[in-house]
């Protein structure tokens, strides 16, 4: 090989010497003379002053030999990554060595251990301290050639050197045993190496492959490798390369077809066949032979050797790997066949294709760019710059991401395709076309600018044509879609400010006699609220009275003309912020009901077309906007309605704090029957309530008010859950077999803080507690009332202190897009997030109620898109404390009531409750209440007092008698004690329990006390 420097003959010597620079402008003297870092500067200028034409295996001979002398070093090597190979370096430089050294080192794997393989794999320095053979390739064993007297001691450094994307080549230097090799030393190696690099990567790729030029533009080729006997005919030699020895042999002597080539070079083996591959040419070639070996298959390639003459010959070579048994490679088989002919052809193309006014680039099999000509370079890059990247990291490509895909689909289909892609400046546009080749794919960029500028000119004329003839078509479905006065004026913005270029829009309404502003668009509220009631029916120099008297629209192209026509209006002008405007009357059977006013950015006159059009619009718009009135009016009946049907303001009571929220799905009189309900019963106790009527419309809300006053009657008669659910069910299958409704109803004791409830449908409530934590209340799936079967089942479940119940509808947590588990989930993070950051034990119901805006704003899609009712009730519980209440037993015994008055004295004392009216009256109360007990009923007998929204008092017994009042003439001696309790309280009622039943009465307590 010519890739050596040094001393040539020297080859028999086991130790390397150290290497003559080639190439020295200074006197060795005068360099060493020098500081190190001056030295290596000096050193770095002389490289820095090679020619940029020299290049490949030149340039690096030099870096190499100046790398070497100013080290100190024996010798040193230059490897890199072959052109489409990885796994494996190849040996292209070196200088100072003897080839008894090089001879191992032509070909090393990157995942060996040697330096340079270390090196170039981890880009990182490498030392090794005592020199040794690199790991073995298929094929090679650096081993069995090694020297067998070579000093031991010989260091080894090597540094990567960059030669494009994740590979990496490795310049190493050997050095002398015992030297000592610093920062310095690795440091200017290191600056040799990238300088290299970069010499590597601005050669670029200047020749275009042979095989790719052959090719046809319009037509396509095969990409398999093409035997000897599909191209010209030429004399072709057949070789076999014994892979374990190396050994190379042929049918005939090589001189016979490749002339001036050395007859001996067969009987060398595979290394003096290598010695012939031109510099430039051998990584190549090494590793089209290499892939083959790996693959177990056939491969081609063409480069140039050396005559004994010193000239070149291009050859074209083709081979295939035989394997044993085992699948492992044994020997190549292949044909070489003299090329230069076809090279001599393509030299001549490839000048041609420089010049070309279209963009060429040719590809490899691994869509790397091998060659682009000029007209190419301007689009994707300097050839030095672009020359081995992957197409699809070009920035042009970055524009059309589907552009990887199409190669691929071209190059597998093997026939040419175009397709138009967008430039990066997003204004360009060029055409690709994609013809196949053996060896990869041509690419052809022609610019289409200017085709597809006119195009586009002549697609937006006609789309604006079209678009402003399906105007009116557009606007009659939208308005016969819209049902409110606001879905008009939505309509009317949506489809006729674009085609007529307008930038505002505002309606306005006759009310009386004023003309107020329906809705607005590219305006701003102020100028709204300005003109709202600016104009009447009564005005003689208003544009909109002008267009209602005379039916017609009313068109001004100017703010002068405006202000000519109509004195007064600067104001008007300046706040409205347009240019022309466009007035349409709103008139249905001759009566005006209101006027459009379309505003322009700009000074303009609107043609006879566009007022023929919006003479169209103008009644369009009107019956819309007459329908949407009586819509409007309907929809507030029907929500009045259903205002009236729910509870108009929940109570206040100290057991529990609430809060609900109502969406209804629809707009208009299809309102919906979910409701919900807080009354407040005997005891201290709450009743909680939530339903839902399925449907929509004035049926169903009927239903649901219906349904709501008789669960308010039958909480009355104190009834469990399980009855009340069970009395609605038979009221429900009454209204006939259409009718369904789900249902839940609990009760809230602040006593026991237990909550006993029962479900008819309706999904388990929420509980948040006061550490955060979620849960969901246990229940069975009953069937909604009217297809139940009673008797219901009644729960019973302990709230911790201050918790948070939801009670909702299945509206609010399922939607077309979520299900009832999903939306329930999401309930529950929703109540865990804003539970722990609210305030414990509050009673004020401005929180709960901002948590009921904020969970029905995140769980709920827009209004439009609901497609059920959804009601929340949020309920904070709190507990009645211990000495709020106060219970004892009595005797069965007449002394029974004087026991309870001093009891009742006693403990209202203690509650500072000592007003002498209170205490006498609850004495009486207490006194009558357990002396009907004694008279009429049986015992146990107890007595409990309860100090919360109102003073109670409760008297037990185990008797299931009901006591009732009773009409008693005046001879009567009895009959009197439920009338004398009923004038004594407030309320009083009865209630039954698991063990009896309880007389309970209420009182209200002093304004100054609890």
């Amino acid at each position: 090989m010519n890739t050596r420097g040094g001393d040539a003959e020297n080859t028999d010597s086991s130790i390397p010497h150290v290497p003559r620079p080639l190439r020295q402008t200074h006197d060795l003297r005068t360099l060493q003379a020098l500081q190190p870092m001056n030295r290596h500067h000096m050193r770095m200028q002389l490289l820095d002053a090679v020619d940029e034409d020299r290049r490949g295996v030149d340039v690096l001979l030099t870096a190499l030999q100046q790398a070497v002398a100013e080290v100190h070093g024996l010798g040193g090597m230059v490897h890199l990554p072959g052109a489409g190979m990885s796994g494996i370096l190849y040996l292209v430089a070196d200088s100072g060595l003897p080839e008894s050294i090089t001879r191992p080192w032509l070909i090393i794997p990157v995942r060996g251990t040697a330096p340079p393989s270390k090196a170039a794999r981890n880009d990182t320095i490498a030392w090794q301290p005592d020199l040794a053979p690199p790991d073995p390739v298929p094929g090679r064993d650096p081993a069995a050639t090694w020297p067998a007297r070579l000093t031991a001691g010989i260091g080894h450094l090597a540094v990567p050197i960059a030669s494009g994307g994740s590979r990496r080549g490795a310049l190493s230097v050997l050095f002398a045993p015992g030297a000592t090799v610093g920062a310095a030393e690795r440091a200017f190696l290191s600056e040799v190496a990238a300088w290299m690099s970069g010499r590597l990567r601005s050669s670029g790729i200047l020749n275009p492959s042979p095989t790719l030029l052959r090719a046809p533009e319009n037509e396509p080729v095969p990409r398999e490798a093409a035997s000897p006997s599909d191209v010209e005919e030429a004399p072709s030699l057949t070789y076999t390369w014994d892979l374990h020895t190396g050994e190379l042999t042929s049918e005939v002597p090589v001189e016979e077809v490749l002339a001036g080539i050395d007859p001996k070079v067969m009987s060398g083996g595979i290394e003096a066949w290598a010695e012939l591959i031109h510099p430039d040419d051998l990584p190549d070639a090494v590793a089209g032979f290499d892939t083959g070996i790996q693959r177990r298959g056939g491969f081609r390639n063409e480069y140039r050797i050396r005559r004994q003459d010193g000239t070149y010959v291009w050859i074209e070579a083709s081979a295939r790997t035989i394997t044993d048994a085992e699948g492992k490679p044994v020997k190549v088989i292949g044909t070489l066949r003299d090329s230069s002919e076809t090279h001599a052809a393509a030299e001549t193309v490839g000048r041609a294709l420089q010049h070309m006014s279209d963009g060429f680039v040719s590809l490899d099999t691994d869509w790397r760019i091998e060659f682009l000509n000029q007209a190419a370079e301007r689009l994707l890059g300097a050839a030095g710059d672009v020359a081995g990247a992957l197409l699809w990291d070009i920035p042009l490509v970055h524009a059309a991401p589907e552009l990887e895909q199409r190669c691929r689909a071209t190059a597998a289909e093997g026939r040419p395709a175009g397709f138009d892609i967008p430039g990066p400046d997003g204004a360009s546009w060029y055409h690709l076309r994609l013809v196949p080749v053996p060896e990869g794919l041509t690419l052809y960029i022609t610019d289409t600018t200017e085709r597809h500028l006119r195009e586009a000119e002549r697609v937006a004329a006609e789309r604006a044509a079209a678009e402003r003839a399906s105007v009116v078509q557009r606007i009659t479905r939208e308005l016969a879609e819209a049902v409110t006065a606001q879905d008009v004026m939505t309509a009317v913005a949506d489809v006729v400010m674009a085609p007529l270029g307008a930038s505002g829009l505002i309606m306005l309404g006759v009310v009386g006699d004023r003309l107020d502003v329906i809705g607005s668009q590219g305006y701003s509220k102020h100028f709204a609220r300005l003109l709202d009631g600016q104009w009447t029916l009564r005005d003689t120099a208003s544009p909109v009275v002008d267009a209602l008297r005379t039916h017609t629209p009313l068109c001004v192209s100017s703010p002068e003309e405006f202000l000519k026509r109509y004195p007064g209006t600067e104001i008007l002008i300046k706040e409205g912020g347009k240019q022309a405007w466009a007035f349409l009357p709103l008139a249905v059977s001759g009566r005006g009901i209101g006027a459009a006013v379309i505003g322009f950015q700009e000074p303009r006159v609107l043609d006879d077309e566009e007022r023929t059009l919006l003479t169209a619009l103008s009644g369009l718009i009107a019956q819309a906007l007459e329908r949407a009135g009586l819509y409007d009016d309907a929809t507030t009946r029907a929500r009045t309605l259903q205002r009236s049907l729910l509870p108009q303001a929940l109570p206040e009571l100290p057991e529990v704090t609430t809060a609900a929220r109502y969406q209804s799905a629809k707009q208009g009189a299809d309102v919906g029957g979910d409701w919900y309900d807080v009354i407040p019963l005997s005891a201290a106790r709450v009743a909680l309530v939530i339903g839902d009527v399925m449907g929509h419309g004035m049926a169903e809300a009927a239903t649901m008010g219906r349904l709501r006053t008789a669960v308010r009657t039958l909480s009355e008669l104190e009834l469990p859950p399980d009855e009340i659910l069970g009395h609605l069910n038979d009221i429900v299958a009454e209204l006939g077999t259409d009718a369904f409704v789900t249902c839940l109803y609990g009760i809230y004791d602040p006593v026991t803080r237990c909550l006993s409830y029962a479900s008819a449908g309706q999904p388990p409530p929420a509980v948040a507690h006061p550490d955060g934590a979620v849960t969901f209340l246990s229940m069975t799936p009953d069937p909604p009332l009217g297809v139940a079967a009673p008797p219901f089942e009644t729960r019973e479940t302990l709230l911790p202190a201050d918790s948070l119940l939801a009670l909702y509808s299945d509206g609010l947590v399922e939607s077309k897009d979520r299900d009832v588990t999903t939306g329930m989930n999401r309930l529950a993070e929703l109540l865990r997030d804003s539970v722990q950051a609210m305030p414990d034990s509050t009673t004020d119901a401005s929180d709960l109620d901002a948590l009921c805006a904020a969970l029905t704003s995140a769980l709920l899609p827009a209004h439009g898109a609901l497609i059920d009712d959804a009601a929340l009730l949020l309920v904070r519980t709190h507990s009645l404390d211990a000495e709020n209440v106060a219970e004892w037993p009595l005797p069965e015994d007449p002394v029974a009531a004087g026991q309870a008055r001093s009891l009742v004295r006693a403990q209202l004392t203690d509650w500072d409750l000592a007003d002498e009216d209170l205490i006498m009256t609850t004495e009486l109360l207490v006194s009558e209440l357990v002396g009907n007990v004694v008279r009429h009923a049986y015992g146990p007998i107890r007595l409990r007092m309860l100090r919360s929204r109102a003073l109670i008092c409760e008297v037990s017994d185990a008797s299931l008698t009901t006591p009732h009042i009773r009409h008693s003439s005046a001879t009567d001696e009895g009959g009197r004690g439920l009338q004398l309790i009923s004038a004594l309280c407030q309320r009083w009622g009865t209630r039954h329990t698991p063990a009896g039943k309880s007389i309970w009465t209420e009182q209200p307590l002093p304004a100054a006390s609890g």
